[in-house]
């Protein structure tokens, strides 16, 4: 069984996915405008934190919205590998986002500790409540598109925190109406801070991965390169690279040592095929040496 899918695009299917994220950007920009007046007028940090997180949500889905798009150009003499990196670049620049954004919400919140300001807790819970619904809105019409980008579906995860944030400060107000807790207010701020920062760098690491052309998880390394050199006709490999040209796409490049030029272009095909029946990959690069024209240099990994 291939380790890895392939996704090719459906023009009515990705116009579909198109209208879901539009929507939920136009509903989380509403959102975020009625929770900053009321964060305002309340006097809450914890509902304007709640806010500039959806704020960054919608932004992220505007950054996703146009990488989709991007990411169908087909592939040219600029970019020869095609345009999908730009849903991995889209990704890297939402998360660094949420990370500056969640140190400016912990500073704010360590801020209200020392000056604390008086919280109206009935708007608190009353806009908290719809922005929870929204949340909630937003992730259903992102969910299925969220299963094949990683861009997507750090939106849809954000979306998530959002609504857990959105609990947390319904729970907040709660409190404020029920017994006067004001530092409730700065605590939830600094939570739901610190659920960003975890989040986001829970999230950076993989794309990082991608843009540096580190390997895949699956297939691994070793056994790519178990199964080359148990092939039929190979004496060696090395000079090996696995790496992911983009998400659901991996590469793979090799200098391959045979036992016998005269089959030469019988290995390669063979080889190719078993590459992409085995683990999917179908853009593969064998450079074929003979026993005596082999490297000097036969690190499997590293050289080439």
């Amino acid at each position: 069984m291939p380790h890895d899918h392939h996704h090719h695009h459906h023009p009515e299917v990705d116009l579909a996915g198109d209208r879901r994220v539009a929507a939920a950007v136009g509903v989380n920009i509403l959102l975020t405008v009625v929770q900053i007046v009321a964060g305002l007028f309340s006097g809450s940090l914890a509902l304007i934190a709640d806010a500039v997180h959806n704020l960054s949500d919608a932004l992220s889905l505007v950054i996703a919205f146009a990488a989709r798009r991007i990411a169908r150009r087909p592939a040219d003499a600029d970019m020869t590998f095609g345009y999908g990196r730009a849903e991995v670049v889209a990704a890297l620049i939402n998360y660094v986002t949420l990370i500056v954004i969640a140190l400016w919400l912990a500073v704010e919140g360590v801020g209200r500790f020392l000056n604390p300001v008086e919280v109206e807790g009935w708007t608190v819970v009353i806009v908290a409540g719809v922005a929870l619904v929204v949340d909630l809105v937003t992730a259903a019409l992102i969910l299925r598109l969220s299963h094949d980008s990683m861009n997507i579906r750090a939106a849809f995860l954000h979306n998530v925190a959002d609504a857990m944030g959105s609990v947390a400060v319904v729970v907040g107000g709660t409190l404020i109406l029920l017994y006067g807790w004001w530092i409730v207010d700065p605590i939830i701020t600094l939570l739901i801070s610190g659920y960003i920062l975890w989040h986001s760098w829970q999230g950076i690491g993989p794309v990082i991965r991608v843009l540096m052309l580190g390997s895949p998880d699956s297939p691994r390394i070793d056994e790519v390169a178990h199964t080359l050199c148990s092939a039929d006709g190979v004496a060696d490999v090395h000079a090996l690279h696995l790496w992911r040209v983009q998400e659901h796409r991996v590469a793979l490049q090799a200098h391959v040592v045979i036992e016998d030029t005269a089959g030469m272009d019988v290995v390669r095909a063979d080889l190719k095929a078993l590459l992409e029946d085995r683990f999917g990959i179908t853009h593969s690069s064998l450079e074929l040496e003979g026993p005596g024209a082999a490297c000097h240099d036969r690190a499997l990994i590293g050289s080439g």
